[in-house]
């Protein structure tokens, strides 16, 4: 048996590692981490064969500039932790300088933690302005059993967190659609938000927009003031679907006239439909089953599969 010699275990050492199921977030980037690494690898193979190990710092390099980038995860600091529900936290990241991370609407940035010394990777979308300077949030929600949600828990304020980006998003442009009607459930109400605080701010973007929030009670449901703010806007109504909520008397009677009580169920969604303004163009973002079953729905009331985007 050949043992290896020093060189050798040391460009082993170098190689990059394969990326395990969990670290890739499924949402479809590009590049995805097993493009980054298909790189790095090749790039790996090039420097050993001419055992030039300056060949593999090109990649390091980027990474330590402050902007985001799709390929190598850069590090940014909490400035803020602010706890929305029971489980769920907004995070304010600093930006240098007046900075801006410039995405287009609804794109969403990858986030990388190690839980246990296990890498993971998923995807969030920033709910502030795309424009905003000098920092970006991002609302999050922690599950019990979540690898991520373990990681997440732990941050504080002046913490560290390495994000890649941007990816994805919908490609808006004001006036384009009549009406937008998003579906959001949850935390997938994220990238709706930056598309309605584009059509508030554009006083030249007629566009009318129906959104519907799904949550579990009313207590459940974020950023209500934000939320009502935007709703007091001509061209903008706001519906929430209460699943465990079994009566709307307890609710402040601003809610109680636009919230539905049980599921977003088919014969509902058909009457929201039937009160838009204009034919909609449907926004949905949630869990899978949600945007299954919204997209079973909204074939049933006639709209188009190309009349529709998920996130």
């Amino acid at each position: 048996l050949q043992t290896m010699s020093g060189n050798e275990h040391d460009w082993l050492a170098l190689k990059p590692q394969e990326p395990s199921p969990s670290q890739c977030c499924g949402s479809g980037c590009k590049p995805c981490i097993y493009d980054v690494y298909e790189k790095e690898l090749a790039q790996w193979e090039r420097a050993k064969a001419k055992q030039d190990k300056s060949l593999l710092l090109e990649n390091k390099e980027q990474s330590n500039n402050s902007e985001l980038n799709p390929d190598t995860f850069t590090a940014f600091n909490i400035s803020s932790v602010e706890q929305l529900t029971e489980d769920t936290y907004q995070y304010k990241f600093e930006l240098p300088g007046n900075s801006s991370l410039r995405l287009s609407l609804g794109q969403h940035i990858v986030l990388r933690g190690v839980v246990n010394g296990l890498e993971v990777q998923r995807a969030y979308t920033p709910i502030s302005p795309g424009n905003a300077e000098g920092y970006f949030e991002v609302l999050m929600k922690c599950y019990k059993a979540g690898l991520m949600s373990q990681y997440i828990k732990t941050w504080k304020k002046g913490d560290m967190v390495f994000w890649r980006g941007p990816f994805g998003g919908f490609p808006y442009r004001p006036n384009k659609h009549g009406e937008l009607l998003m579906l959001a459930s949850g935390t997938g109400l994220a990238p709706m938000l930056p598309i309605l605080q584009s059509i508030t701010d554009d006083e030249e973007d007629e566009t009318f927009v129906t959104l519907v929030g799904c949550f579990r009670t009313f207590d459940k449901i974020y950023l209500k003031r934000l939320l009502q703010d935007l709703a007091r806007y001509w061209n903008i109504r706001i519906f929430y679907v209460l699943s465990q909520e079994t009566s709307l008397e307890k609710l402040p009677w601003s809610y109680q006239e636009n919230t539905y009580t049980g599921r977003l169920n088919e014969e509902l969604l058909k009457m929201i439909i039937n009160s838009c303004r204009r034919k909609p163009f449907v926004l949905i973002c949630g869990s899978s089953a949600f945007s299954e079953d919204m997209s079973r729905y909204l074939k049933a009331a006639g709209i188009e599969e190309n009349s529709c985007f998920v996130f």
